[in-house]
């Protein structure tokens, strides 16, 4: 059994296969390119929340077999030994290309490129799709649910729910990202600095075998931040009454205010109302009610139109797994290779399901913004090297509906693919986890409300070049004839 973690193993089995045939085909050195892409939204939604790339970054600088890996290999005796021998200084050589974390993405646009070898460049399939899928799956998610909460803080509460310790620390991570205020999870923070915080289970009140003095028990250990689970036997009739006694001779005796009270189950919406009223007769019209229980985007947007008292939601199991809409189906495929003078053949896909023929050749990636009010327009797929006047007016047009047109004019356009790697080495630096929240912000920020809304949202377009989108044509007229 292996005593340490190495993620060059945390592959699919038939990447070692096409590595060693390329390898014994002479392929290993042809350079290629592959696109990271993903073709539907979670939930129907307008958008996804990309994360995950610091993880990939960590990954690519790790790249390498050791000696337990590659016996590991040779005991399989599918391998020959001049390739097992290439795997001992097998490292990243190559240039990879991604879309910042936090930024909004869209259906069939790269958010990440490699540019490599091909043995390397396919070598690393599993992993980044893992990790780009899962944690852009769960920002994705957590950005809804923050959103339906319209301005009141939400704390991932789901690390006991998660597939596992690590979806658990990296899902919080990526809850962060897209806008929650924190998580449960200790990890996280001590990792990522997500800050952690937490009250009580229901196991302390019933440790004590008394409600009221539990809850004096926790106020005076924590004067500064008592936050009490009222909902062990009776919210109205036993749990908050014995808060706001608590309150009174525990708290206020020290100068102290009580920070919130947590509702955990019953109807959320009635029970808040009747707390609200209930704490400001006492005189604690400061202390904030805080839910949990099984709480996503569409509850949440239901418990404010019914008028609920609620300042803080705590989002557990379906926002940990996106339970509604648990898989992000990013995708990795081979888009050009580099014939033996440096030119760039453009390579294709085709598949009678059109949703599955992917855009070929090495790409550029622009965001349009209308100059006017700094709103999104469109996104705009171009070949690497293609000289457009962004000064000018350009038309855009749907690439499966081209009789669908349109102009635009004063608008900026920014360029979304970053330089992650060039040959080998990171010219990234990765921003902090706050400076990627707040960047998520200010770029959901630019979506128009249209594209927002949970349902029927407005289809955002990803368009074409006229050049790139000719390749596209001619390759599968090239094929057709075939």
């Amino acid at each position: 059994m292996k005593t340490k973690s190495n993620y060059t193993m945390m592959c699919d089995f038939y990447e070692l296969t096409m590595a060693n045939g390329y390898f014994e085909s002479g392929l290993k050195d042809q350079i290629s390119y592959f696109d990271v892409f993903y073709r539907t939204i979670p939930d129907k939604a307008g958008y996804a929340i990309c994360a995950g790339l610091e993880q990939v970054i960590d990954y690519v600088k790790e790249l390498h077999f050791d000696e337990e890996d590659i016996n590991y290999l040779r005991n399989k005796n599918m391998f020959s030994e001049q390739f097992l021998e290439y795997l001992k200084n097998f490292h990243f050589t190559g240039d990879i290309y991604a879309i910042p974390e936090g930024t909004p993405i869209f259906p069939n646009e790269p958010i990440l490129i490699v540019r490599a070898p091909v043995i390397e460049a396919q070598f690393m399939e599993t992993y980044i799709l893992s990790e780009l899928n899962h944690q852009t799956l769960i920002a994705t998610k957590a950005n809804r649910i923050v959103r339906s909460a319209q301005g009141r803080a939400v704390s991932e509460f789901g690390a006991r729910r998660a597939h596992g310790a690590e979806a658990a620390i990296l899902g919080a991570r990526a809850a962060y990202i897209a806008g929650c205020s924190g998580t449960s999870c200790t990890q996280t923070d001590l990792t990522y600095h997500a800050p952690a915080s937490g009250t009580m289970a229901h196991s302390w009140i019933q440790m004590f075998g008394d409600e009221l003095l539990a809850f004096k028990k926790y106020c005076e250990i924590y004067p500064d931040n008592a936050i009490l689970l009222v909902d062990t036997y009776d919210v109205l009739k036993s749990g908050l009454p014995n808060a706001i006694k608590a309150f009174n001779e525990v708290l206020l005796p020290l100068g102290k205010r009580p920070k919130g009270i947590r509702l955990d189950s019953g109807d959320i919406s009635y029970l808040s109302k009747k707390c609200r009223e209930m704490l400001d007769q006492a005189g604690f019209s400061d202390c904030k009610i805080f839910a949990s229980n099984s709480l996503d985007e569409y509850i949440i947007r239901d418990l404010l139109y019914q008028g609920a008292r609620i300042d803080c939601f705590g989002v557990g199991e379906r926002l940990i797994t996106s339970k509604s809409d648990p898989v992000f189906d990013g995708v990795y495929k081979l888009c050009a290779v580099e014939d033996k003078d440096g030119n760039i053949i453009p390579r294709i896909k085709i598949s009678e399901n059109v949703g599955k023929i992917t855009t070929p050749h090495f790409k550029k990636v622009y965001r349009l913004y209308d100059k006017a009010n700094g709103k999104a327009e469109a996104d705009l797929l171009t070949v690497y090297d293609e000289n457009i006047d962004f000064t000018q007016s350009l038309e855009l047009f749907d690439p499966q509906a081209t009789w669908k047109r349109k102009t635009i004019t004063n608008y900026e356009a920014v360029e979304l693919l970053k330089p992650i790697f060039i040959n080998g080495q990171q010219v990234y630096q990765c921003p902090t986890l706050d400076e990627i929240k707040n960047y998520c912000v200010k770029q959901t920020s630019t979506l128009w409300d249209e594209v927002t809304r949970f349902e029927n949202p407005h289809n955002y377009y990803v368009d074409l070049s006229l050049k790139l989108w000719n390749i596209k044509q001619e390759l599968l007229m090239q094929h057709r004839k075939k």
